[in-house]
C-alpha cells in the first residue's frame, strides 16, 4: 500500500501546530508574522489533523479502490478496534488534560466513518458538502434545546462522563470538536484519500478547489458579518481542567464545553477559527486541501527539500506519539502554560526540535512510533475476522 510522503510531511504541519496552540505564546501577545503564524494555527491545525484522519481511513479500507468481501470486513474490523483503543486513550487523558484531548473525538469519527468506507470520492464529496451546510445550523439548534439540566441529566448516566469530563454529549455536540459538525473534515478527508494525489490534473484542480473554498468561504463571511467575521475564538473559552497547563484549543462557538450561552443566530455568519459555522468548515477544509496538495506537490518535484525535510517527515508517520508525548512531555517539565503567562516562543521551539530529534532517531531503527506501534498490534486480532 505504501505511504504518501506529502501526507506525512502535512501530518507533521498539523502536530507542530497543535504544539503552536498549546505551548506557544497567544495570540494576543504576537505581532506580525507571529501573529499570523499563531492565528493560522489556531483551529486549522486540528482541522488538519481531522481531515488526515479521514485519509488515513482510506489507507486501511483501500486508497483507490475500496477493500470487499473478507479483506472489506476485516479492514472495519481494524477500524473499529483503531476507534475504540483511541476512545480509552483520550478517555484517558481527558482524566488529566480536559476536554482539549481530541483522540476520544477521533475514536467517535472512525466509528461513524464506517459505513462510508467503500464509498467512491464524489459521493463522499457530496457528503461532506451536506454536512457541512446542514451540521452548523443543526448543531445551533440542538445546543439552545440543552439546559443545565438536560446536560446534567444526560451525564449523570454517562459512564465516560464520570471517567473524565468529556461524555457522550460532548465527543457528540457540545465538546471541543463536535462529531455533529467535525465530520465534515473527516468526510473530505476519506474523499481526498481515494483520488490519486500523484496526478498532476488531480494536484492542480484540487489546488484550485481548495483556494476557492478558502477565499468563498471567507470572503462571504467578511461581506456578511462585517471585519470582525475572521477573528479566532480560540482563547475566549476557559482554559481546560485537570492539570491546568494546556491552553484551550478547540472551543466552539456553540459551546463552551460545559455552559450554553444565548449566542445570537447572526453569530452564524461568521467563519473565526473555533466559531464552528459553516463559513469556518468550507473555508478550513480549504486551508486543509491547500496544505495537503502543497506538501504532496512540494514532496514529489523538490528532491532536495524531501531529503531536507526528511526528520521532519518522520514526525509524521509517528503523529499519535507526538502528540500524545508533548503533553506527558510538558506535564514532567512543568512548562509554563496557559494564555496568560506564556510569551516566549523558546519553549514551542524546543519541543519542535526535540519530537524532530526522537522521530528522526527512532526511525532509523523501527519503522513505527511507539503508540503507533501500539495501536497496530491491538489491530491484528481483525485477521481473524471471517
Amino acid at each position: 500500500m505504501g505511504r504518501l510522503v506529502g501526507v506525512d510531511l502535512a501530518r507533521a504541519l498539523a502536530v507542530f501546530g497543535m504544539y503552536i496552540v498549546h505551548i506557544g505564546p497567544p495570540l494576543s501577545a504576537t505581532h506580525g508574522v507571529a501573529s499570523w503564524i499563531r492565528y493560522i494555527a489556531d483551529g486549522h491545525s486540528s482541522v488538519l489533523f481531522a481531515t488526515l484522519a479521514g485519509f488515513s481511513l482510506m489507507l486501511i479500507a483501500g486508497r483507490r479502490e475500496p477493500k470487499t468481501g473478507l479483506a472489506g470486513r476485516q479492514a472495519k474490523a481494524r477500524i473499529a478496534i483503531r476507534a475504540l483503543v483511541l476512545l480509552a486513550l483520550g478517555t484517558a487523558l481527558a482524566v488529566e488534560y480536559g476536554g482539549v484531548i481530541i483522540l476520544g473525538f477521533y475514536g467517535v469519527y472512525f466509528l461513524l466513518a464506517l459505513p462510508l468506507v467503500r464509498l467512491r470520492a464524489r459521493t463522499l464529496a457530496i457528503i461532506a458538502a451536506a454536512f457541512a451546510l446542514v451540521t452548523p445550523q443543526l448543531a445551533f439548534v440542538l445546543t439552545s434545546w440543552l439546559t443545565p439540566s438536560v446536560q446534567e441529566t444526560i451525564n449523570t448516566y454517562d459512564p465516560l462522563r464520570r471517567l473524565s469530563e468529556v461524555g457522550a454529549l460532548d465527543l457528540l455536540l457540545t465538546g471541543f470538536y463536535p462529531a455533529l459538525t467535525w465530520m465534515s473534515f473527516v468526510i473530505a478527508g476519506m474523499a481526498l484519500g481515494r483520488l490519486d494525489l500523484s496526478s498532476g490534473t488531480v494536484q492542480r484542480r484540487l489546488a484550485a478547489f481548495g483556494a476557492a473554498l478558502t477565499a468563498v468561504a471567507y470572503g462571504m463571511s467578511l461581506l456578511l458579518a462585517g471585519p470582525g467575521a475572521l477573528r479566532s475564538l480560540a482563547e475566549d473559552g476557559p482554559s481546560s481542567s485537570g492539570s491546568g497547563s494546556m491552553p484551550l484549543d478547540g472551543s466552539s462557538m456553540l459551546s463552551d464545553g460545559g455552559s450554553f450561552p444565548d449566542m445570537p443566530a447572526s453569530m452564524l455568519l461568521t467563519a473565526g477559527p473555533h466559531s464552528g459555522t459553516t463559513f469556518d468548515v468550507i473555508g478550513s477544509v480549504g486551508v486543509a486541501i491547500l496544505v495537503i496538495v502543497g506538501a504532496t506537490v512540494a514532496m514529489e518535484r523538490l528532491p532536495r527539500l524531501r531529503r531536507l525535510a526528511k526528520p521532519v517527515i518522520a514526525v509524521g508517520t509517528m503523529s499519535l506519539t507526538a502528540y500524545v508525548g508533548h503533553f506527558l512531555a510538558q506535564s514532567a517539565l512543568t512548562a509554563p502554560g496557559g494564555p496568560s503567562t506564556q510569551q516566549s516562543w523558546t519553549p514551542l521551539l524546543m519541543y519542535v526540535l526535540g519530537a524532530t530529534l526522537f522521530a528522526a532517531v527512532w526511525s532509523r531503527f523501527l519503522r513505527r512510533g511507539p503508540l503507533e506501534y501500539v495501536l497496530n498490534a491491538a489491530t491484528k486480532p481483525a485477521k481473524h475476522i471471517r
